[in-house]
């Protein structure tokens, strides 16, 4: 066995608990430091600055990122990267917004 996987996109998204109340991400792997998780925000990004870093890679929608001082925009294939602590949040992205989400390292983040 190679410990290797595949998530479908479609078979994630059907896992993210469906009401506003919910949260709007579903965890998906975890291997080693390793989490992968999708975010589905509706109207409002509520995240904080998470302990590790953090990489996103989204897979529908677009809008703009705040990640610390700087602002982007973004649309799908997009890749993105917040190191541990650092303030971020998804910004006027509409209704069909989705990221792939990938935790990892440890707490506090990798040396730079």
């Amino acid at each position: 066995m190679t410990n290797a996987f595949h998530i479908p996109l479609d078979a994630a998204r059907a896992q993210i608990p469906p009401g506003p109340d919910d949260p709007q991400f579903v965890i998906l792997r975890e291997r080693g430091s390793l989490t992968v998780e999708l975010y589905r925000p509706l109207e409002i990004d509520r995240q904080q600055p998470h302990s590790r870093d953090e990489c996103y890679v989204v897979a529908e929608g677009g809008g703009i990122f705040e990640m610390g001082d700087e602002t982007v925009t973004f649309c799908p294939g997009d890749f993105l990267f917040v190191p541990a602590g650092v303030p971020h949040r998804f910004c006027d992205f509409g209704e069909s917004m989705m990221t792939w989400v990938m935790f990892y390292g440890p707490e506090g983040g990798e040396d730079a």
